[in-house]
């Protein structure tokens, strides 16, 4: 058997300018991140300077023009796309998520339905990450069903829209300071009543709750909101009032398609690290890996990711040409998150006892992958958008 190393995946995504992108985030994260990432997962949360160093090092905002002090790349999403790669590869799942959330599935809303005073007002602060982003959509009592908003934002008289309700799994809950938040407008309504808000963080009436203790992604901070007659300007109401729904449906397909470079990300860098372990580790006088039920089980992780990095890949191209429809993204999204349960699963198995150890980074990626089936829309949610698409 040849012991040469596999050759480099083939892939036609990224020109010379994108792998230069990639080489600098990634000296970013070896120097920034990699080294204090156990002490985040301790921690439960990064630190929030850590975002301002991303920021000064051209790695957020993107897409926002330069008089905003943003890169202006435009609809090249790719950028966004090495970002979460890169991420996978160095196993720090929980910085990941806050990071993506922010340039990938936050930032669209900014950028598309803010007013002249608004971008002045908040996008050099995203870019510069001294404004950390969230959004709010779910509530205690609604998940997916985001018609069935409860939290409510009455017009005051004086022009302050008086806010109450609540949301839970709030990514960068406690860390943001610009929270985009779905609230009904008009209860009586259920799409066209609901409104979108961005609730800064000193609102009166705002308040987070704890730090929600989590299966997995540990130095992700995901928190609950409270809104007790918070008051929220006019002036922070984002877009036109009553449009709310038909915004956070527009942006579904990038956020979807988001998730899914992270979870065949992930499944790759679990293939990765099991490979290297299964050639050191022995048994029987031979490594694990030489043991034909070890290489069918990794044989089949390497057929499957490449063919899900393929599909995704090509998304990618259409979200950067704006032909990325609902329904591919919902495909993406479900097999990319089922692909990464099932790889880490397998590689799991093939550590034996340590990789149940979360000092193993393949422990922290299974823990992790569990919830990625759930947020950004749950599986099941995903086969109904595909199924409807087939016209059945």
């Amino acid at each position: 058997m040849s012991t040469e190393p596999a050759p480099a995946r083939r892939r036609v995504l990224y020109e010379d300018d994108h792998e230069d992108f990639r080489a600098s985030f990634r000296r970013f994260l070896a120097k920034e991140v990699v080294p204090h990432f156990e002490r985040w997962e301790k921690d439960g949360i990064v630190p929030r300077e850590v975002f301002a160093r991303a920021g000064a090092n051209g790695f957020l905002g993107m897409q926002v023009p330069e008089e905003y002090g943003g890169a202006g790349v435009g609809a090249d999403f790719r950028f966004n796309a090495i970002i979460g790669e890169e991420c996978c590869a160095a196993a720090v799942g929980g910085f990941a998520v806050g990071l993506t959330l922010h340039n990938d599935i936050c930032l669209p809303y900014f950028l598309r339905y803010c007013n002249e005073e608004q971008r002045e007002r908040w996008l050099p602060g995203i870019v510069a990450g001294e404004l950390v982003t969230a959004v709010a959509m779910t509530e205690p009592g609604t998940g997916s069903d985001l018609a069935g908003i409860r939290t409510k934002a009455i017009r005051s008289d004086d022009g302050i829209y008086v806010m109450d309700g609540a949301k839970t799994f709030i990514t960068n809950g406690i860390n943001a300071d610009l929270v985009i938040t779905a609230a009904k407008t008009d209860p009586a309504q259920r799409h066209r009543g609901l409104s979108l808000f961005v609730v800064e963080r000193d609102a009166p009436g705002f308040a987070r709750g704890r730090n929600l203790d989590k299966l997995g992604m540990h130095s992700q901070d995901t928190a609950e909101l409270f809104f007790a007659a918070a008051e929220v300007p006019a002036a922070n109401l984002l877009g036109e009032e009553g449009r709310g729904f038909e915004y956070l449906v527009s942006n579904l397909a990038q956020e979807r398609l988001s998730i899914a470079i992270l979870g065949v990300g992930v499944a790759e860098a679990a293939l990765q690290v099991t490979l290297r372990y299964v050639k050191e580790r022995q048994a029987f006088g031979r490594s694990i890996g030489s043991f034909q039920v070890s290489r069918h089980k990794l044989a089949e992780c390497r057929a499957e990711i490449d063919c899900v990095q393929a599909f995704v890949d090509q998304c990618t191209r259409e979200l950067c040409d704006g032909r990325l429809t609902p329904e591919r993204a919902a495909s993406a999204k479900l097999i990319a998150t089922e692909l990464q349960g099932t790889v880490t699963d397998r590689c799991v198995q093939l550590h034996g006892g340590y990789g149940y150890m979360t000092e193993y980074a393949v422990g922290r990626m299974y823990a992790d992958a569990r919830v990625t089936r759930i947020y950004g829309g749950a599986n099941e949610i995903m086969k109904e958008i595909i199924g409807r698409g087939l016209g059945v």
